[in-house]
């Protein structure tokens, strides 16, 4: 195995630490051989049985972003009804969930459940490592995104139905994600969900377990 340099471990982690779900996009193209870095750092993910169920497609047509953002919005709407009376309500509706017409790209990550034929190694016993692999792909994109110094943000408000339609897509194609990428003048230095105090971050050492659930990682 091909040692990492301490300068390369070190990009590595800062990548890992700083990549951020980005909302606001300005409207720059994206070099085409950034967008290729990208895509061919999604297409590099592991796989289970090697099957690489993933498509890319790749929507620039002001038209369908457009329907795209509609689709998106029209979700979140509807979602807002689950936060009446917890206090979240208004907090929920102000924040910026997608920023698909602003950038100038967005990528519909797809899952295909018949790539590699009826037996797939370790897929035959768990079903969603399709998905768990396109997940990989898409965490390949964060982080490339990043090393390119370009923004990313993943759209996960819509109907699958809406998508499917908008892009013309078969219906046993699951539309696993919305990534809307570009250029940005705001990049935080924290999660825009802890910034807005959704959410925190969780204490790691609280998640980790000693050889059974629920045993602590230190002994005590």
């Amino acid at each position: 195995m091909e040692r990492l340099t301490v300068e390369e471990k070190n990009g590595l982690y800062k990548a890992i630490s700083n990549r951020r779900d980005i909302r606001s996009f300005r409207s720059d193209p994206i070099e085409s051989e950034k967008l290729a870095m990208i895509l061919s750092a999604a297409h590099h993910a592991p796989s289970v049985g090697f099957m690489q169920p993933w498509n890319f497609i790749l929507v620039k047509d002001e038209e369908l972003k457009a329907q795209l953002a509609e689709c998106a919005d029209k979700e979140r709407r509807a979602l807002a009804i689950h936060y009446e009376g917890t206090g979240r309500e208004s907090a929920f509706l102000e924040l910026k969930i997608q920023g698909i017409r602003e950038a100038p790209v967005t990528i519909c990550v797809t899952c295909d459940p018949t790539r590699g034929g009826d037996h797939v190694l370790g897929r035959n016993s768990i079903p969603e490592t399709d998905i768990m692999s396109v997940s990989c792909a898409i965490q390949n994109m964060w982080l490339a995104a990043y090393a390119e110094g370009l923004a990313m943000g993943w759209v996960s408000f819509y109907k699958k139905a809406d998508v499917r339609r908008i892009l013309d897509i078969p219906l046993h194609i699951d539309p696993v994600a919305l990534l809307s990428i570009g250029y940005t003048d705001y990049y935080p230095d924290r999660p825009l969900l802890e910034i807005h105090h959704w959410e925190k971050r969780q204490e790691l050492q609280k998640l980790i377990f000693l050889n059974r659930w629920g045993a602590s990682s230190d002994g005590k």
